[in-house]
C-alpha cells in the first residue's frame, strides 16, 4: 500500500472498494462549510463519460462534471433545480494510482465540481488556482 499522509481522517479499509473509499475520504476532508452544500447535490459515480457527455463540455476526457443549476441561480420562484456531480471512476482511477494518489484526485474533482455547484466559474477557478 502507498504512504498515506499522516492525516486522521483518512483511514482507508482495506475491504471497502478503493473508490468509494478515496471518496469517503475526499468527503471527510473538505471543510465544513463546503460539506455541508453536499445536502444541496447528489454525487453520483459512473464508471466512464458518456460521449453525449464528453460533446457537452467539449472534453477528450472528464473526471467529474457538473449538472445543474448553481446555488447562485435559482429558478424563477427560488426553486431549486436538482443538481448532480457525476465522478468518472475508469479516469480517476487510470490517472491517480494508489489509495493517497486516488484520494487526492478524487478530492480535487470533487472540490473542483462543487465549487461549479457554488457558482464558480472554471475562469475563475483557474484565477484562484494561480493565486488571482
Amino acid at each position: 500500500m502507498d504512504d498515506l499522509p499522516d492525516d486522521p481522517q483518512l483511514i482507508l479499509d482495506p475491504e471497502q472498494d478503493a473508490f468509494d473509499a478515496a471518496l469517503e475520504a475526499a468527503i471527510a476532508r473538505l471543510p465544513d462549510q463546503y460539506r455541508a452544500q453536499l445536502a444541496t447535490v447528489a454525487i453520483v459515480v459512473a464508471d466512464e463519460a458518456m460521449p453525449e457527455e464528453l460533446a457537452l463540455v467539449g472534453a477528450p476526457g472528464l473526471f467529474g462534471l457538473y449538472r445543474g443549476v448553481p446555488r447562485t441561480a435559482f429558478s424563477a420562484d427560488h426553486v431549486p433545480i436538482p443538481s448532480v456531480i457525476t465522478l468518472y471512476r475508469g479516469p480517476l482511477e487510470r490517472h491517480w494510482r494508489g489509495p493517497a494518489a486516488l484520494v487526492q484526485g478524487v478530492e480535487e474533482t470533487l472540490r473542483h465540481e462543487l465549487a461549479h455547484h457554488l457558482g464558480i466559474s472554471d475562469a475563475r477557478l483557474d484565477q484562484l488556482h494561480n493565486g488571482g
